[in-house]
């Protein structure tokens, strides 16, 4: 309440109203951090025709609203600057105005961070105990890290939730924090470890955009003009807006308000009653949502979070996203994936736009046997396919997860990986940014030969501990699965024989057809590094 409060008498005191009003989109407020080297657009809507003046950094500019009342304008490119400056719009019209101000602006780096829980994650979720005493110290270290934050050229956009299934929406609302002490435990663990490298190596203001939204799949974040890519895409839209538009017709709040109560009194009952005699109590029933509240809705919420922000000036995107989508249509992903990251760099309209993703972590107990299906792993395996588009990337999050915790701990790697490729791509750093990928593969005298990309110093057998890095050890490659033309799958015996090669075989398959390297949710065990100690994803060699 006191920080509602706050911004309204700042927005009373930075605002001098006659008889014309001034918007702005919520990102453009106190202490927003705008993209360096970079075209900036600042758009809004005042009364139509009026003339609309821009104030910043020495720029000048002006222009007319439309008859809508919308206007729009571009900064010149700006070098960075950790200095603390006010942006002033002002808008004219028949001798009244109205006056913007806003302060504490900063240049730098800005990315754009999406996805569902993983990403959205903030220090007040990942400092809790964790789901087993091994990954305590992991815990510990956020928690310490949360306490001890003081960088304030470091900061993050916070986007409210919002939902606009049929129409795309230019509100949005959201707010600035810093990472100091208390404002960082609403920072996104993923995104901040992220944002944490970047401040470190390029020692500019860092900025981070976190539109995110747990248990989400991906076509909510899809524009509605992504859909129209191909007929399957088409069909797959048309179909749940059909699904959407019959619950809308035949939804009755006050029905569903009478049925809610009816189970609420039930359980209450029942509740009272389990207690008295020790047994487990029921599950509590969930309130009715408005069927315009779905969440999974095809570009709801693209429509009410994400578009609001476009065309702010960013760098990129950062991405973490997938869990959802393991058990809805995840043979799809990777093709959804492709689509959703050519239509966000087609509606910016940016030179480039870098998009950097994080593959699934390791969850669940780990297989006994050779897995053929896994639907965790067909969407691991979905998301490498990003890196057929330029400017994008793929971190392998396979050895830092946890079996019972579908939200890992470990976000500091997870963070790491991903600034890796950006500072290789988008900051020209001389690193290795990634682990090793499948390139090819070839029979050679009844064992299958791996051929990798990616591979820097050369391929290893490394360990992961925890945060630790990465160390060589002396112990045989596992999570090799193999077969022949009967198509049962075993496990393989592996040795890596070459800077880039591995070797691949089984004593009982003379003439192996297939293999593949940690297809499990949980391939635990799987040790193929390169020696910069980033891990192999898992793949397929057909």
């Amino acid at each position: 309440m006191y920080k509602i409060v706050a911004f309204l008498v700042s927005l009373f005191i930075s605002c001098s109203c006659w008889a014309i009003d001034l918007w702005l989109p919520a990102i453009f407020a106190d202490q927003m951090v705008l993209q360096r080297d970079q075209e900036v657009p600042v758009w809004g809507k005042t009364a139509p025709g009026a003339t609309v003046e821009l104030t910043f950094a020495g720029q000048q500019l002006a222009t007319v609203a439309a008859n809508d009342g919308s206007w729009k304008m571009i900064l010149s490119p700006m070098a960075a600057s950790a200095q603390s400056r006010t942006m002033s719009v002002v808008a004219k019209l028949n001798g009244d105005g109205v006056k913007l101000t806003i302060d504490d602006v900063l240049v730098g780096e800005v990315w754009f961070c999406g996805g569902q829980s993983n990403m959205y994650r903030p220090f007040r979720m990942l400092t809790g105990e964790a789901a087993e005493p091994q990954y305590e110290p992991v815990a510990d270290y956020l928690r310490q890290e949360a306490a001890s934050a003081n960088d304030i050229l470091f900061r993050q956009f916070r986007v409210g939730r919002a939902q606009s299934v049929f129409e795309p929406k230019s509100e949005g609302r959201g707010n600035w924090s810093k990472a100091i002490a208390g404002e960082v435990n609403e920072f996104c663990g993923t995104a901040y470890f992220f944002g944490r490298e970047l401040r470190r190596e390029l020692n500019v203001p860092v900025a981070l955009i976190s539109c995110n939204l747990g248990g989400t799949r991906i076509e909510p974040w899809m524009p509605i003009n992504a859909f129209d890519k191909d007929s399957a895409l088409q069909s797959f839209y048309r179909n749940e807006i059909n699904s959407i538009n019959q619950k809308l017709a035949s939804y009755d709040e006050e029905i569903e308000n009478k049925i809610y109560q009816q189970l609420r009194a039930e359980w209450e009952k029942c509740t009272k009653e389990a207690k008295k005699v020790g047994v487990k109590i029921p599950n509590e029933p969930r309130k009715p949502e408005h069927p315009a509240q779905d969440k999974q809705v095809p570009a709801t919420l693209y429509n009410g979070m994400m578009h609001p922000l476009i065309p702010y000036a960013v760098k990129g995107a950062i991405w973490y996203q997938g869990e959802s989508n393991t058990g809805n249509w995840p043979e799809e992903y990777g093709k959804r994936l492709i689509t959703m990251v050519e239509a966000w760099r087609e509606a910016w309209g940016q030179n480039d736009f870098y998009f950097y993703c994080c593959q699934l972590a390791n969850y669940k107990e780990p297989n006994d046997l050779p897995t053929d299906q896994d639907d965790w792993a067909t969407v691991q395996f979905q998301q490498s396919r990003i890196l057929q588009l330029e400017n994008t990337g793929l971190a392998v999050l396979n050895d830092i997860g946890e079996a019972r915790d579908i939200h890992p701990k470990n976000k500091i790697d997870a963070g790491k990986r991903i600034s890796l490729w950006a500072l290789k791509q988008a900051y020209g750093k001389d690193i290795v940014c990634c682990g090793p990928l499948y390139k090819c593969s070839e029979v050679k005298a009844g064992k299958m030969l791996i051929t990798f990309d990616r591979v820097g110093s050369g391929l290893m057998v490394g360990r992961k501990q925890l945060m630790e890095p990465v160390v060589p050890v002396d112990e045989p490659l596992a999570r090799f699965q193999i077969c022949g033309v009967d198509g049962v799958w075993k496990w393989a015996e592996a040795k890596i024989i070459s800077k880039d090669q591995v070797e691949v075989w089984h004593p009982s398959i003379a003439n192996p057809t297939e293999v593949r390297y940690a297809w499990s949710s949980n391939p635990k065990g799987a040790n193929l590094y390169n020696r910069e100690g980033l891990p192999a994803s898992l793949f397929k060699t057909k």
